[in-house]
């Protein structure tokens, strides 16, 4: 392996600062496993963020990407397994950055129903809680930006015959956010507990070329 990618979002929605591009711009220019890391930031924009990801994928020449965005609500990070080919931001009363929201559409037309994420997921959520961070897996990565996101690359590499392998790190919200009045009471991490954790995923997935085989205990069902 010789060069991960991590991705973040900005700011975007009920979310005026996101976790994802605090972490992403804290691990570029880190070495974890002795491989060099490259952030990203990429628009919350529908099929935009998936063009800017693939093209940054193609500049860095990634071996790994580790997509990051945030899941406000959960209480730990939480590593996606599954990425659907649907959107529907209109049950969240969200739109994306450029305004636009979807009730239903596929990301690509006639593509798959979903992909798995690539990278191991188990290994993963063992090295962050190893790390002294909560993680579990996820089994629904949501329908907005995020799932956009990680079906659009899971799909550009599984049709380019691509080696390179992917995976979606939902993060809670930071604590600032969860200090609003709207938001009392929402779990929330630091942006250095996060980073402890994302960096100790990128470690376990650059190590583990196969996922580990025994079963993770879990406190999250979706």
């Amino acid at each position: 392996m010789s060069a991960v990618l991590v991705t973040g979002f900005g700011p975007f929605g009920n979310t005026p600062v996101n976790p994802a591009q605090f972490v992403t711009e804290a691990l570029d220019g880190q070495v974890i496993a002795g491989i060099p890391v490259t952030g990203r930031i990429v628009p919350n924009v529908f099929w935009e963020s998936i063009t800017a990801a693939v093209a940054a994928v193609d500049e860095v020449g990634a071996d790994l990407i580790v997509m990051l965005g945030e899941y406000g609500g959960r209480s730990m990070i939480t590593v996606e397994r599954v990425a659907q080919n649907i959107n529907d931001s209109a049950r969240y009363g969200l739109a994306d950055n450029a305004g636009r929201v979807l009730d239903g559409e596929p990301t690509v037309p006639g593509g798959p129903v979903a992909y798995l994420a690539t990278a191991p997921v188990k290994a993963m959520v063992l090295a962050m809680r190893r790390a002294g961070v909560p993680a579990d897996i996820s089994d629904a990565a949501g329908t907005f930006g995020c799932n956009h996101l990680m079906y659009g690359m899971l799909h550009h590499l599984a049709t380019s015959g691509s080696p390179s392998r992917a995976a979606w790190l939902h993060l809670p919200a930071l604590p600032e956010v969860a200090a609003l009045e709207s938001n009392l009471g929402m779990p929330s991490i630091s942006v250095d507990t996060a980073v402890t954790g994302v960096a100790a995923a990128i470690e376990a997935a650059v190590t583990h070329t196969v996922d580990v085989e025994q079963p993770v205990a879990s406190r999250l069902l979706v």
